[in-house]
């Protein structure tokens, strides 16, 4: 079979940052709102850098406004990634570009994005669930808001927590006690970690927040005992290569560790991050590992049987997922 029709799972998809320029460029045009030095020649997201990147992703974000933005940008979303045969999709989404951290408002945005996520579902059979995440660089104090947004509305739809950002500002630590929150509520938790701030922050994100996934994580490649932590301790990685190098991390698909983290024992699971922004899909991270290290359906099969064991839905839908998965004709 196609790498295209291969069932696919995904855990590390940002709503916001998985919005189709075209998109971005309608919205801000119906509120008047000049974006036009975000895009480049080719109607695409322009940056230089990963601080250029994060000014871009909130200047996009930003003409995302009400509850309805959001259900627009979540059929968007699904119906891209159902069409890369993606069938379930933990997706990030952050209380403070939804609301500004007022559970009122929080609700209202949420509820848009589930009924936009049911419809699909009915429609493609594609199954989305939510991952709240905490912005580093706004500070440990929203933080703990978002947090509480995250535990008073944790359920069937809202299922993890985690916290995204520029890696490098402040220390996991800071975080603990909105993870404590996010962790009482029964939410599965995860950590963007050993990107920018290397295989230390990878470290104080299993110490200090005690999570089960990792977002990125590949810098433990530098850290030889780290890496025999994550294999022994069964640590899943969310791995996004083309996100690595498209930021610059690594040069190309070949020097990327996601093969030598898998030889070593490691859980590793593959996701777009923020496609749109790397020129990426799910097809295209498939055919680029097949292309880089010789991957065949077989290992993207055993990938994927991870990312769902590793998935923080309800056990029903894991179930229903890893059937769809198991009879896949690989």
């Amino acid at each position: 079979m196609s790498l295209r029709a291969l069932p696919k799972v995904e855990l590390h998809l940002h709503l916001e940052g998985a919005a189709p320029p075209a998109l971005i460029r309608d919205m801000a045009r119906a509120r008047h709102v000049d974006l036009s030095g975000i895009f480049d020649a080719a109607g695409g997201y322009r940056y230089r850098d990963f601080t250029a990147f994060l000014r871009v992703y909130e200047a996009a974000t930003a003409v995302l406004q009400t509850p309805e933005d959001y259900a627009r940008l979540t059929r968007a979303v699904l119906e891209a990634a159902a069409s890369e045969g993606v069938v379930y999709l933990e997706t990030f989404v952050s209380p403070d570009f939804c609301g500004g951290r007022d559970l009122l408002a929080w609700r209202e945005y949420l509820d848009a994005i589930s009924e936009a996520a049911a419809a699909s579902e009915r429609d493609s059979g594609i199954v989305m669930r939510a991952i709240v995440t905490c912005i580093r660089h706004f500070g440990p104090d929203k933080a703990r808001q978002a947090a509480l947004c995250a535990a008073e509305t944790a359920g069937a739809f809202l299922v993890g927590f985690g916290i995204a950002g520029a890696e490098t500002a402040g220390r996991p630590g800071d975080f603990a006690y909105a993870f404590d929150m996010a962790r009482e509520a029964g939410l599965g938790l995860t950590a963007h970690a050993g990107e920018w701030a290397g295989p230390v922050s990878v470290r104080e994100a299993l110490d200090d927040l005690r999570v089960s996934r990792i977002g990125h994580g590949v810098r433990a490649v530098e850290d030889p005992a780290l890496v025999d932590r994550l294999a022994e301790a069964g640590t899943v990685l969310e791995v996004c290569p083309g996100s690595n190098i498209a930021l610059g991390l690594y040069p190309d698909w070949r020097a990327h560790p996601i093969d030598r983290l898998r030889a070593a024992g490691v859980k590793v699971t593959v996701s777009t991050d923020d496609p749109p922004f790397f020129h990426t899909t799910m097809t295209g991270e498939y055919d680029r590992l097949a292309d880089a290290f010789g991957w065949e359906a077989a290992d993207f099969a055993d990938i994927n049987r991870i990312a769902m064991a590793a998935a923080f839905c309800d056990e029903a839908t894991k179930d229903a997922i890893a059937k769809r998965l198991e009879t896949a004709d690989v």
